[in-house]
């Protein structure tokens, strides 16, 4: 009956369910000489946890803290921001003066030329206009063949 309730608690054991209550009452069986034939292999992992447990760490942990030197590190971060404020400048200064020459760009003083660039203009535009009615005659001769072998 007992080695029953031994195995029950063994089993809650590894499943992480005991109480303190039950490991020690584990630790005390195992600990005893009178251990199930079965039950022998958790004899050394419960004499382990009691060795452990009575072991006392003499290493020496060394507490050496390592302090920053924050002056630098605020001075680097004012130098950072410095940068990234004047780059944005000269960047958006760049771009205002290449917008203000590209609103100039289109402009003619005499007329006649002005004329014929538009007219230039026009006939590209044109040429790519009649290309694409010329895709739209294709796609209407699909529709009436379509029409015609599914008959709606």
């Amino acid at each position: 009956m007992e080695f029953n309730k031994i195995e029950d608690i063994l089993e809650k054991y590894f499943q992480g369910e005991t109480s303190i209550a039950e490991e020690k009452e584990l630790k005390d069986y195992f600990s005893s000489p009178n251990v199930a034939q079965h039950l022998e292999q958790y004899k050394s992992m419960f004499g382990y946890f009691s060795q452990v447990k009575e072991q006392k760490s003499t290493q020496e942990i060394p507490l050496k803290t390592n302090k920053r030197n924050v002056a630098w590190l605020s001075i680097a971060a004012s130098a950072v921001v410095l940068l990234g404020i004047g780059t944005y400048f000269y960047v958006s200064e760049k771009n205002t003066v290449d917008t203000v020459a590209q609103t100039e760009l289109g402009t003619y003083d005499d007329p006649e030329e002005a004329l014929a660039a538009t007219q230039k203009a026009l006939a590209l535009l044109s040429s790519n206009v009649n290309v694409g009615i010329g895709s739209v005659q294709y796609i209407r001769q699909y529709e009436e063949s379509k029409n015609k072998i599914f008959k709606q």
